[in-house]
């Protein structure tokens, strides 16, 4: 007994630590700054016609292949011309054949003519010779129309480029038998190009009134052209559910090839409270965005809206003001009145600069914009 009195008054009670947890954060300072929303796409030409052959037939011979550079009136398929040429012939042997009539109604006229100068018959035969003759010339007349028109269904056998400019698609092949007015070759027009990219709904009004837009190519990230928008689709694409918007781009332009990957970016400015901080400062709350603030050594959560993205970085708006420290790491390991140390030395929020470019990465990458947007709206 005495021995469990000794340890009882031996043993000393311990103290739970604290938990504090450390953490960056950051000085924040509004700022009027440029909203960046980037996009990827393609460059396109701005004049792109769909050829087809004015006859139907059956294709002989195609002489163009996706990204030959073809001149106005290159030959670049050709149909089987046989029923063409024989159609030709029988409108060649109906010429011949009424210029004989005519010629033969002519000649009557004029013999009755004579005959009636004479008084040798009357007017009424005269007449009826002057009527065939006319009626004649009028067979003559619509012959000779429809032998122009089957020299021209012949010359339709052979599809002719009607601009300077590169193939760049080819939907028919030798062997195959089209429809008069079946698209078979595409050819984009030399000179004017564009680029095309796809926007999702909720900006389109925005990037439509954008006076600011530039292009970097993704095979030269440090070249930079400037743009203009030219027009917005007023319907989504059926598969991607965005809305594609086109982007004129100077012919001068050095380097700039169909087809490149190219990168969209439309600056806009935000409002004057508009306040820039990382992406990894956003914490997800239910259904709208906050972000830690740190006051008297402990965390305050804020809820905030985002209103623009630039980079890696987001830009908020909401109940904060200029010289508070917003946390910038560890934003999911902490909770409301969570005590904290600070890791580094608060830096300030830095107005938004110029668009920074953009890394190369694969064609089919998701934009940045958009990514950042669903991550945090």
């Amino acid at each position: 007994m005495c021995s469990l009195l000794l340890l009882a008054a031996c043993s000393k009670k311990v103290e739970k630590a604290e938990d504090i947890r450390p953490v960056r954060v950051m000085v924040l300072s509004p700022a009027n700054a440029d909203v960046i929303s980037e996009f990827p796409g393609a460059v396109q030409a701005r004049y792109e016609s769909q050829l087809g052959f004015r006859v139907g037939g059956k294709i002989i011979a195609r002489q163009a292949d996706v990204g030959t550079v073809v001149k106005r009136g290159q030959v670049l398929m050709r149909l089987d011309p046989k029923d063409l040429q024989l159609a030709q012939a029988q409108a060649v042997a109906a010429l011949s054949s009424a210029t004989s009539s005519r010629d033969m109604a002519k000649a009557d006229l004029k013999r009755y003519q004579e005959l009636r100068d004479k008084n040798f018959v009357s007017q009424a035969v005269l007449d009826s010779k002057d009527t065939a003759f006319k009626a004649a010339q009028a067979t003559y007349d619509q012959a000779q129309a429809a032998l122009k028109g089957q020299l021209n269904q012949t010359a339709y056998a052979t599809l002719e480029s009607d601009v300077d400019g590169v193939v760049t698609a080819i939907s028919a092949e030798a062997g195959q038998v089209v429809a008069a007015g079946t698209p078979v070759v595409n050819v984009a027009r030399q000179g004017a190009k564009e680029v095309v990219v796809g926007v999702p709904e909720n900006q389109v009004d925005k990037l439509r009134r954008s006076g600011d837009v530039q292009v970097r190519l993704w095979a030269d990230p440090k070249q930079v052209i400037r743009g203009a928008v030219r027009e917005v689709s007023p319907i989504a694409d059926p598969v991607t559910r965005t809305y594609a918007i086109k982007i004129a781009i100077p012919d001068s332009a050095p380097n700039v090839k169909l087809g490149m990957t190219a990168y969209a970016a439309f600056a806009s400015k935000t409002s004057d409270d508009a306040i820039k901080v990382p992406l990894t400062a956003l914490l997800r709350v239910q259904d709208h965005s906050a972000v830690w603030v740190v006051e008297h050594g402990a965390v305050r959560q804020v809820p905030v809206r985002v209103v623009g993205q630039q980079g890696n970085d987001v830009l908020i708006q909401g109940a904060l003001g200029g010289g508070q420290q917003v946390v910038t790491a560890g934003v999911n390991q902490l909770k409301p009145g969570q005590k904290v140390t600070i890791l580094n030395a608060p830096e300030s929020s830095a107005p938004a600069g110029n668009i920074a470019a953009p890394s190369p990465v694969a064609s089919n990458a998701v934009p940045t914009s958009s990514a950042a947007s669903g991550a945090v709206q």
